[in-house]
């Protein structure tokens, strides 16, 4: 295998974002967890009562020969909304936060310059407030929220949060999604 980077984020439900990031080309993994929190190794119905200060995260490891984190933060900032302030769609608590922890001084600079020029160009019509933290612990999520699209593509949450997030990384981002049998 190539070498690897990794990437993560937080913009609302995890099985959301992780399923957008599987969507490309060059991402090894995505994995589903809690950062940002007080709590050592934390459950997801802890998480959920918005006590444990963590947000719900996904780890992305990618071959940056194949895609750059300027890459992963575009799609990041294209398929979750970065102006609403704990709360995505119909999840709302500090646990739903749109963060980016950067893992250096690098990913710390390059998203800092995003979202400035983000702001700068108005590209959206209110204030970002994705937190920029350093990344600390971060905690994997119990096995059945890992792929949990790919294992549950009927399920209703999905259908309405998950399925416009795909169907936006494989329009905007073509040139850098996954190729699958339908897109012949």
């Amino acid at each position: 295998m190539s070498n690897t980077e990794t990437a993560t984020f937080a913009g609302g439900c995890f099985w959301c974002i992780e399923a957008a990031m599987k969507e490309l080309d060059g991402v090894h993994e995505a994995i589903s967890g809690y950062t940002g929190g007080d709590v050592e190794d934390p459950t997801y119905k802890q998480v959920c009562t918005g006590n444990t200060g963590h947000a719900e995260a996904v780890q992305v490891e990618y071959d940056p020969e194949k895609l750059s984190y300027e890459d992963l933060l575009q799609v990041f900032f294209t398929v979750h909304d970065p102006t609403t302030l704990n709360r995505q769609g119909p999840d709302v608590g500090t646990q739903y936060r749109s963060a980016v922890y950067y893992h250096d001084d690098e990913q710390r600079e390059l998203v800092e310059s995003f979202v400035e020029e983000l702001e700068a160009e108005g590209a959206f019509d209110d204030p970002i407030v994705t937190e920029i933290e350093s990344l600390g612990p971060y905690y994997v999520a119990e096995e059945h929220h890992q792929d949990y699209y790919e294992k549950n593509p009927g399920d209703a949450y999905c259908t309405f949060n998950a399925e416009p997030k795909i169907r936006k990384v494989r329009e905007k981002f073509a040139d850098k999604a996954k190729q699958t049998p339908a897109d012949d």
